[in-house]
């Protein structure tokens, strides 16, 4: 018996078991080309981030020009002088328990609202995306005229309570809304949440355990998402504060700007520092604590 075709197949030259696919080494340049074009958008958007940043720390460490020299020497006398503004420490704090209160306010206020029309009323899901999204119409300025009557009421009427900067937190729940709905829809969408919350009720679990112990747990990225946009944007809120006359973190911010420069940038890179501080806190809080989702036995 003779193996020659057999063999054959098995040639090097050829052979139609080994044959190499056409355009086999074409792909290879494919990847090499999708690397460096990321690698470039990525040092775009990076130097599109940092370079203002680099400038700033620039700006703000230059220190007296040197006589012989002609050059400005580096110093930190701009960050010694914002530690010597005595409403630095009041702005923070206000700026950070209003973000804590706009946080708690949205999540009890949207989280239940979204799972319950999920739920119970699909056809109204609609209706209560039109009202998230609303405050994306209305400028701030229409608002605070609005809301003013309000507030006017409240320090008049409930003394230092409704005189407090904290009162904010009810504007900029309705300012984060639309940023939040989103954040919170996209996770809502990801998981069957109408099965979820039937299977927990069918266990004996009433709604209030059934959000927290069942659905909540599988929506964790989306609230956090939502929450880091809430922090976002009360720590750079500035319109609405400075026109109902409340001292927060960004008037801080802009008294400082008009009054000195070097001091001014520094406080800026600040402002950058804590927002990506309290960002990242809560992203790691959440994720570090974050429950195992259960649904066996109702969570028991």
């Amino acid at each position: 018996m003779s193996f020659t075709g057999e063999l054959g197949a098995l040639a090097p030259e050829g052979g139609a078991l080994i044959a190499r696919p056409k355009g086999a080494g074409k792909g290879r340049k494919a990847p090499a080309r999708q690397r460096a074009a990321r690698i470039a958008i990525l040092a775009i958007v990076l130097g599109y981030l940092l370079l203002p940043l680099l400038a700033m720390l620039e700006f703000s460490t230059r220190g007296n020009v040197d006589p012989v020299t002609k050059q400005a020497t580096r110093s930190l006398q701009s960050y010694a002088a914002i530690l010597s503004y005595p409403n630095l420490v009041d702005g923070i704090v206000t700026s950070l328990e209003i973000a804590v209160l706009t946080v708690f306010g949205m999540l009890l206020l949207l989280v239940p609202t979204m799972v319950w029309t999920v739920v119970r009323v699909p056809r109204m899901r609609r209706v209560v995306e039109f009202l998230c999204l609303l405050p994306l119409a209305i400028p701030a300025i229409v608002i605070v005229v609005g809301i003013a009557p309000v507030y006017r009421f409240m320090g008049q009427h409930l003394g230092a309570v409704g005189a407090s900067p904290l009162t904010l937190a009810f504007i900029d729940i309705i300012l984060v809304l639309p940023y939040a709905y989103r954040a919170i829809d996209s996770s809502l969408r990801s998981i069957d949440t109408a099965t979820l919350a039937d299977a927990a009720r069918s266990l004996g679990a009433g709604w209030p355990r059934a959000i927290l112990q069942v659905i909540v747990p599988n929506i964790r990225g989306g609230i956090l998402s939502a929450s880091v946009l809430a922090i976002a944007l009360v720590l750079g809120e500035f319109t609405i504060a400075n026109l109902a006359q409340f001292h927060t973190f960004p008037i801080f911010l802009q008294y400082v700007n008009e009054t000195q420069a070097y001091p001014a940038a520094a406080v800026t890179l600040m402002s950058f520092a804590l927002t990506w501080g309290a960002m990242l806190g809560l992203l790691f809080i959440g994720r570090g604590r974050g429950a195992r989702p259960t649904l066996l036995t109702g969570g028991r």
